[in-house]
């Protein structure tokens, strides 16, 4: 039944329609740029560099490389945000009994 021309008329229409969106990807939606070029201008390509963006390095129009931007890390947080929603005892900054800071050193 697979071998059925109808089923093979369909699967070369979806390998088509995967080609063709896979050429327009890479070819529309990315950017091209040859060596010479990125080298001359690559400050303003990287300022110009959407976040899910992606640069084509290319040599004689040949895709040799890509340039994505780094995804940010969290910032890290801030010293005293939480002020004043918790309070801490007094009995934390008392020295812990001898049995505990013995087991701390191995003792």
């Amino acid at each position: 039944m697979k071998n059925h021309p109808r089923w093979r008329k369909a699967r070369q229409r979806e390998r088509l329609g995967r080609n063709l969106v896979h050429f327009m990807i890479y070819n529309m939606v990315m950017k091209h740029v040859n060596i010479h070029d990125a080298k001359t201008n690559l400050s303003r390509y990287l300022a110009e560099l959407e976040p899910d963006e992606t640069l084509v390095l290319c040599n004689r129009n040949e895709p040799v490389a890509e340039i994505r931007l780094v995804r940010k890390t969290a910032r890290k947080p801030k010293i005293g945000v939480a002020k004043g929603e918790f309070v801490i005892p007094d009995s934390f900054f008392e020295p812990l009994p001898d049995d505990v800071m013995k087991a701390f050193l191995g003792q």
